[in-house]
C-alpha cells in the first residue's frame, strides 16, 4: 500500500452527489483538507482542490491543482483577468489515461514549443525557441508515488492558440486511482446538506 493510499485510507472522508457529479470532502487531520470532484459516468476526478489551514487565516483559501479555477472573482480580480486576456494561462485536466496541460493564449505554431523533462525538478518544462515562454509544470500524482517522470510520456498538440500537453499515466497511478475510487465508493453520500461536503 502506498503512503498516498494510506492517507486516504485514514482520512476523515464525506460526500454527496449531484446530477453527475460526486464531491468528495477529506480531512487528514493538521488543518489538511482536501476535496475532489468525479464524474459519474467515467469514474475520472475532474477537479481536485487543496486547504491548507494556518494561525492567522482560519479558513484558509482553496489551491486548485486540478481543474478550472473558480469563477467568482472580486472586482478587482475581473479588472485583473480583463488586462492578463492575452497572458498564457495553464489549466489541468485529466482522463482515464493521461494527465493533461492545457496552456491558452499561446498563438505560436507548434514547432515552436518544447516538453521536456526535467529529472532534478521531477517536472516538465515547457519552452518556445522565440523565448517568449517558460513554464516550470509540477506532477503531483507522480510526486505522490515517488515516480520519475519519463519523456517518452510526453505528447504535445497545438490548437485554437491553446498548447495541449499529456502525459500517460503509469500503471503505478492507474492502479492508485483504482484503489482510491474503490474508497471513495465506501462512503456512504449525503443527500443534503453543503457542497463543501463537511464531515456531520
Amino acid at each position: 500500500m502506498t503512503d498516498w493510499l494510506s492517507q486516504v485510507k485514514n482520512a476523515k472522508k464525506s460526500c454527496m452527489v449531484q446530477n453527475n457529479l460526486k464531491k468528495v470532502h477529506y480531512d487528514f487531520g493538521n488543518g489538511r483538507e482536501m476535496v475532489e470532484e468525479y464524474n459519474t459516468d467515467t469514474n475520472v476526478v475532474t477537479r481536485r482542490a487543496w486547504k491548507l489551514k494556518n494561525g492567522m487565516d482560519a479558513e484558509g483559501e482553496w489551491d486548485i491543482e486540478l481543474g478550472d479555477p473558480e469563477v467568482n472573482f472580486n472586482k478587482e480580480q475581473l479588472l485583473f483577468i480583463k488586462e492578463s486576456s492575452t497572458q498564457p494561462v495553464v489549466t489541468r485536466r485529466n482522463t482515464r489515461i493521461n494527465l493533461e496541460w492545457r496552456i491558452r493564449n499561446l498563438p505560436y505554431p507548434i514547432e515552436t514549443y518544447s516538453v521536456v523533462v526535467d529529472e532534478e525538478k521531477k517536472s516538465l518544462v515547457v519552452r518556445t525557441t522565440n523565448k517568449k515562454y517558460y513554464k516550470v509544470l509540477r506532477i503531483p500524482e507522480l510526486d505522490r508515488l515517488y515516480l520519475q517522470p519519463v519523456q517518452e510520456a510526453v505528447r504535445i498538440t497545438h490548437k485554437f492558440n491553446t498548447l495541449i500537453i499529456t502525459y500517460k499515466k503509469p500503471k503505478q497511478l492507474l492502479e492508485l486511482e483504482k484503489n482510491v475510487l474503490e474508497e471513495v465508493n465506501k462512503i456512504k453520500p449525503n443527500n443534503y446538506g453543503d457542497m463543501d461536503c463537511k464531515p456531520s
